[in-house]
C-alpha cells in the first residue's frame, strides 16, 4: 500500500453503501465530497445500533444512560486521536458553524472597544461571520488578511503589519473549501502568539485529507465536522484546555460548568456521536502503527498520495481541454484534491446538471460560502465555480468520466 497503484480502493468502496447507487442507468460518481462525504457502513451501523438498543439522556443510574456516556467518551477520545488533542478539549455540537458562534460569543466577552481581530478573505463564512458579528457587538476593529485572486493564496507577508498588541484573535482556514489552497497555519499561529492573540482554525475541509495536529499547528481553537470525513453530521471543536476553562460560555444555570460539557448546550445528538469513532477508525484502518494516532498519521500519508494522484490526473485532463479555466494556486503551493474551474460560455449550475443527467457524475457549483474570494475573483454574480472534490473511495475511471464529460460539453458548445 506504499504505492499509489496498491491503494485498496475497491476494498474501501465496499464499505460505502451509497456507492451502489445508480442514476440514469449508470453508477453514480460522487465527486461532491467537499460539500459532504458519503458515510462508511460502520458509522451507519453504530448509529442504528445505538437507537436499536435504546437511547437515553445522561447522568442516569440505568444501563442505557451509562452506555450513552461511554459512547460520548469513546467519541471524544477518537477525535482527540484524530486531531492530536486531549479528550477533555473536545466538544460536540450541531455543526461547526453553531459551535463557532457559541465560542465567539463566549470569547468576545473578554474583548473591549479598541481591541482588534484579524479575519481571512480566503475563508468559508463560518470562520468569518461568528467573529465578525462578535466584533461588531463589542466595538472591536476588524482587520483583513487579504487573499490574492490571481495566486489564490493569503498575503501572509502582511501579518507583521496587521498584528499589534491590540490583536485578540486571528481566524484562518487550514484549507480553502472552494479552491483547495492549504494555508501555512503554523506560521500564522507563531506570529499571532508573539502578540498573545488566540488562533481559531477552520479545519472542516482539511480534516478528510491530511493528518492534523492541533499542537503542531499552534491552534487554540480548531473546528471540523464528521460529515466531511465519512461520518454523521456532528460538529466538533477542540479548544486548548487553559483557554477552554477560562471561557464564560452561555448556558443554562444547572448545566455543568466544567469542560468540555459547558459548551454543549442542551441534549446532544447521541446517535450521531455514536457514529464518529467508527468513521475515524475506518481511516485508521488504512494505516499501520502502535496506536490509533500513529495509524491515522500513516493512513493520511497514503490517502494523500492516492487522492493527489487522482487530482493530478483531473487537473491535467482539464488543462488540456480548450475552454476550461482552472482556479488553483501555483504548483509550489500545497492543495487538497479539490478542483475549481469554469467553462467558457456555460453556466456553472447548467454544467453540473448536465454532468449528473448525462454522465451520472455529481459535482457542485456556487461560491461555497467563500463569498469574499468569489467577489475578488469577479464570480460573485456569475455562478461562482464548478467544484469537484476527490475522496479515497473515488476511482480513476470516475475522474476520467468527469473529464470526458466536460470535454464533450465544451465541444458541443463550440459547435453551436
Amino acid at each position: 500500500m506504499t504505492r499509489t497503484s496498491a491503494f485498496p480502493v475497491q476494498e474501501i468502496r465496499e464499505q460505502f453503501p451509497a456507492l451502489q447507487r445508480t442514476y440514469q442507468a449508470k453508477p453514480v460518481a460522487y465527486l461532491d465530497g467537499p460539500g459532504g462525504s458519503q458515510v462508511v457502513a460502520a458509522s451507519m451501523q453504530a448509529v442504528f445500533r445505538y437507537m436499536e438498543n435504546g437511547g437515553a439522556n445522561l447522568h442516569g443510574a440505568f444501563p442505557t444512560s451509562r452506555e450513552t456516556e461511554a459512547i460520548i467518551a469513546d467519541a471524544r477520545q477518537a477525535v482527540a486521536d484524530l486531531l492530536d488533542a486531549a479528550p477533555e478539549e473536545v466538544a460536540f455540537g450541531a455543526n461547526m458553524t453553531t459551535l463557532a458562534f457559541a465560542i465567539a460569543r463566549a470569547l468576545s466577552r473578554f474583548w473591549q472597544p479598541g481591541d482588534e481581530i484579524i479575519l481571512s478573505e480566503l475563508d468559508h463564512r463560518a470562520n468569518v461571520d461568528p467573529w465578525l458579528t462578535a466584533a461588531l457587538d463589542r466595538g472591536v476593529l476588524v482587520r483583513w488578511l487579504k487573499a490574492d485572486p490571481e495566486t489564490l493564496t493569503l498575503a501572509t507577508e502582511e501579518l507583521d503589519t496587521l498584528l499589534t498588541e491590540k490583536t485578540r484573535l486571528v481566524a484562518v482556514g487550514l484549507a480553502s473549501n472552494a479552491v483547495g489552497t492549504i494555508n501555512d497555519v503554523a506560521r500564522i499561529a507563531r506570529a499571532a502568539r508573539r502578540v498573545g492573540a488566540v488562533v481559531a482554525v477552520d479545519a472542516v475541509h482539511a480534516a478528510p485529507h491530511m493528518a492534523i495536529s492541533c499542537k503542531q499547528l499552534g491552534a487554540d481553537i480548531l473546528l471540523c465536522s464528521a460529515y466531511k470525513f465519512f461520518g454523521p453530521h456532528v460538529g466538533m471543536a477542540v479548544i486548548r484546555q487553559s483557554l477552554f476553562e477560562s471561557l464564560k460560555t452561555y448556558k443554562l444555570a444547572p448545566a455543568p460548568g466544567y469542560i468540555p460539557d459547558k459548551l454543549e448546550t442542551g441534549t446532544q445528538n447521541h446517535e450521531g456521536i455514536a457514529g464518529i469513532a467508527p468513521a475515524i477508525d475506518f481511516i485508521a484502518s488504512l494505516g499501520t502503527g502502535a496506536n490509533r494516532r500513529e495509524r491515522l498519521v500513516d493512513a493520511f500519508s497514503r490517502l494523500e498520495k492516492y487522492e493527489n494522484h487522482l487530482a493530478d490526473v483531473l487537473r491535467s485532463e482539464l488543462q488540456q481541454t480548450a475552454g476550461v479555466k482552472l482556479f488553483q494556486a501555483g504548483a509550489h503551493v500545497p492543495k487538497t484534491p479539490t478542483i475549481a474551474f469554469r467553462l467558457e460560455g456555460i453556466d456553472p449550475e447548467e454544467a453540473c446538471l448536465r454532468m449528473a443527467e448525462e454522465h451520472s457524475v455529481f459535482i457542485a457549483s456556487g461560491d461555497f460560502y467563500a463569498s469574499r474570494l468569489a467577489e475578488l475573483a469577479g464570480l460573485a454574480d456569475k455562478g461562482g465555480w464548478i467544484r469537484a472534490g476527490i475522496a479515497p473511495y473515488n476511482t480513476e475511471e470516475e475522474i476520467r468520466r468527469l473529464a470526458q464529460g466536460i470535454a464533450q460539453m465544451v465541444r458541443a458548445r463550440k459547435e453551436v
